[in-house]
C-alpha cells in the first residue's frame, strides 16, 4: 500500500525527501544567517528523560514522555515537558504517531525570554527504520502546532495574556551501533527544527541537534542512554544563538500495557 521495498523495510522516498529538504533548508537559512551579527550564547545543561512507547495490541500502542530540563549544570530550571500519544504500528519498519505536548520554559542563559512562558502542542508523527549493516537507522518526520504564551516580563512570568500560534516541521536521523557485548550500544542522532507560518520572525531555521551516547540494554525493563547533545538554537530576532552543551540521561522503554 505504502510502496514499502522488501530489501529495505521501509519508505525510500521518506529518506530521499528528508535529506532533500534538510540540505536545501540548511543552506538557505545559513545564507541569510552569514548576512546577519551573530552573537552566541554557550550554556551548560542537564536533561532527565524517559521515553516510553508501550503497545496495549498488536497495532496499537500509547506513548509516554517526560522530561526534567535543567540549566547552569543541574542547578536552575530550564525546562519541563511531558508529551503523551498514540502509536499505530503499521509494519516492523513504519509507525505512526500522533499527540499532545505541554512545555514549561524558565528564563535562561545571558538572552533569556522575557518571561517564563508555556506552551501546549499538537503533533503527528511518521517513523521509519531499516538496517545498513549492523547499524540500525530511524528517520522520524514530525509536524507541530505550537501555541505560545505571550506573559508580561519577569522573572517568573505571569498570567497569559495572549497565545501565538507557530508552525514547525522537525526531521531527525538517528544512529544505533551494537557493540561486541550484545548488552552496549553507541547511539547518535542529528535533527534539525524549521519553522514556518506567518507568526514566525527571523528564525526560520529555528535549531539543530547533534547528540551521541552510550547505551546500556537493561533486559525487558528497558535502555539507559547517557549522552551528550549540542543544540543551537537561533532566537525569535535572528540575531542571538544559543550553544548549549547538554547533558543527558535517558531512559527508553517498550514494556507491554496489555
Amino acid at each position: 500500500m505504502l510502496g514499502l521495498p522488501e530489501s529495505s523495510g521501509y519508505p525510500t522516498s521518506f529518506v530521499s525527501a528528508g535529506v532533500g529538504l534538510f540540505l536545501a533548508s540548511f543552506s538557505a537559512a545559513s545564507g541569510w544567517a552569514q548576512q546577519q551579527e551573530r552573537v552566541w550564547d554557550p550554556n551548560l545543561n542537564a536533561w532527565f528523560m524517559y521515553f516510553g512507547d508501550h503497545p496495549v495490541s498488536e497495532r496499537w500502542g500509547v506513548h509516554l514522555e517526560g522530561q526534567w530540563r535543567r540549566h547552569d549544570g543541574p542547578l536552575q530550571p530550564q525546562q519541563l515537558f511531558f508529551r503523551p500519544a498514540v502509536n499505530y504500528k503499521v509494519s516492523n519498519s513504519l509507525m505512526l504517531t500522533a499527540g499532545y505536548a505541554f512545555a514549561d520554559t524558565y528564563r535562561y542563559g545571558e538572552f533569556p525570554a522575557a518571561a517564563r512562558f508555556p506552551e501546549h502542542r499538537l503533533f503527528q508523527q511518521v517513523l521509519t527504520r531499516q538496517s545498513v549493516g549492523k547499524v540500525n537507522l530511524s528517520h522520524r518526520y514530525r509536524l507541530e502546532q505550537r501555541y505560545i504564551g505571550q506573559t508580561l516580563p519577569g522573572d517568573q512570568g505571569a498570567e497569559v495574556r495572549d497565545w501565538r500560534y507557530e508552525n514547525r516541521f522537525r526531521y531527525q536521523l538517528r544512529g544505533v551501533i551494537p557493540l561486541r557485548s550484545s548488552e552496549w550500544y553507541l547511539a547518535g542522532y542529528e535533527e534539525f527544527f524549521l519553522n514556518f507560518g506567518r507568526n514566525v520572525a527571523a528564525n526560520v531555521l529555528d535549531q539543530n541537534r547533534i547528540y551521541g551516547a552510550l547505551g546500556r540494554k537493561m533486559g525487558p525493563a528497558g535502555n539507559l542512554e547517557l549522552g551528550y547533545l549540542n543544540q543551537i538554537i537561533q532566537q525569535r530576532n535572528g540575531r542571538v544563538f544559543e550553544s548549549n552543551h547538554t547533558l543527558q540521561i535517558g531512559w527508553f522503554s517498550t514494556f507491554a500495557f496489555r
